[in-house]
Formats: C-alpha cells, structure tokens, sequence
C-alpha cells in the first residue's frame, strides 16, 4: 500500500498483551510504527509495522470515516487501542463473528 502525501500521523508504540490485529497476518506485537492516513475521501486507513521493517499491514477494521476531531483525534484513538493491546482494532469497528 502507497501512502498518500497528505494528513499523516505516525508515532511509534508498545503494543499491549494480545497486539494489534492486522488484515494480512493476523496479530502482531512488540515495538509498531502506526501511520494514520486521511485518503481524501472522508476516511483514514492505518498501517503498522515493526518499527524499523519494511512490511507494513493494515490494522484490521479499516478504513473507516474521520471523526469530528479529525485525522489527529482518530490516530491518538488508535494508539491508545494498540497500546491496550487485546488484538487491537480500529476504534469504532467490532471483530466480525
């Protein structure tokens, strides 16, 4: 996937017991790069990745609208998921049964 050179936010994060759920292989953990992306369409996409790999992955969930609080709000929720670990999601969005 080939980012977009516009409203980006990507920080760096631990994730928490049980990682982050991605589209492509399932859970990861450890040290992660999350970027949330604004596509320019009214929704933003995550991607993660061990931080310093090349791979990265779609966090499970995505895309989804941008909140009233913007690209900005919406990265800080998905940090937090990721943080708190249990498979993380994008904020909003519920496993599939």
């Amino acid at each position: 996937m080939t980012l977009p050179a516009s409203d980006a936010h990507t920080d760096r994060v631990i994730a928490g017991p049980g990682g982050a759920m991605t589209v492509q292989v399932g859970v990861i953990t450890g040290d992660l790069t999350v970027t949330t992306t604004d596509r320019g369409d009214g929704t933003a996409a995550v991607v993660i990745q061990y931080t310093g790999a090349e791979e990265h992955y779609d966090l499970e969930g995505g895309p989804v609208r941008v909140p009233a609080g913007g690209v900005a709000a919406l990265h800080r929720s998905v940090l937090a998921a990721v943080r708190a670990g249990g498979a993380a999601r994008m904020p909003g969005t519920t496993p599939e049964p």
